[in-house]
């Protein structure tokens, strides 16, 4: 999320670690805490609602393929791999060293046997139509539309025909998009959606009870490949 981000470059990294173009997040169990009190203190619960609304409109089911990029600490992963088994596999990648490790920590504890590596979404490491299914939450805003636009083609390529990408994002009053400088990162993927392939592209909101930074609630965003 915006309000916890720090720039690339400001963190710890190692040298192997991929290189992300955007804003990167790595405060492993340190995030956890904050989304906990942003979703439970600030947004009433928007937050755990918009996860479950991502693996719904995903139309998991068992034995299916399910990559989640951005994944963070892997909690809508997690909750993803419990849809998908016995048989089926999730994945998660995140540039972040931090969430990455906080994830495999978490997925252990689950029993789950869920993937979490570095990655970053323009520079997939999969073969083409690996996935039936694509998520991403909270995540597309940090991006700079060129990087966006590179992103969303590699979901595309990734995803099996048939496919199905979930998005799920903020979304910003106008006042404040015109205020900050950087929100124009914010723009909604829609547009480059279209042009990677996709079809089907549906969209919905879910308000917040409260504008918290500029950010009115969420969008979430659900294509196919055809």
């Amino acid at each position: 999320m915006s309000l916890l981000a720090h720039r690339h470059g400001q963190g710890h990294s190692a040298p192997h670690e991929p290189e992300a173009g955007g804003v990167v997040l790595d405060r492993g169990w340190r995030y956890d805490l904050e989304v906990w009190f942003f979703d439970t203190f600030l947004v009433r619960g928007k937050v755990r609602e918009l996860r479950q609304k991502v693996l719904d409109r995903a139309q998991l089911s068992s034995g299916q393929s399910v990559l989640d990029v951005g994944c963070g600490t892997g909690s809508l992963a997690i909750e993803a791999a419990t849809r998908v088994s016995p048989t089926g596999r999730v994945t998660g990648i995140d540039p972040a060293p931090r969430q990455i490790a906080r994830a495999q920590a978490k997925a252990r504890r689950s029993g789950l046997a869920v993937e979490f590596r570095s990655a970053v979404i323009e520079q997939l490491p999969f073969t083409d139509g690996s996935f039936d299914a694509v998520t991403s939450t909270l995540m597309m805003h940090h991006l700079p539309d060129e990087l966006k636009r590179r992103g969303i083609a590699e979901v595309h390529r990734v995803l099996k025909p048939g496919g199905r990408l979930v998005v799920a994002d903020f979304e910003s009053d106008q006042q404040h998009s015109r205020e900050l400088p950087d929100r124009s990162a914010a723009t909604e993927p829609v547009e480059q959606l279209k042009e990677a392939g996709f079809a089907d592209i549906q969209r919905e909101t879910v308000p917040f009870p409260r504008d918290h930074h500029g950010w009115s609630g969420a969008i979430l965003i659900t294509a196919m490949r055809p």
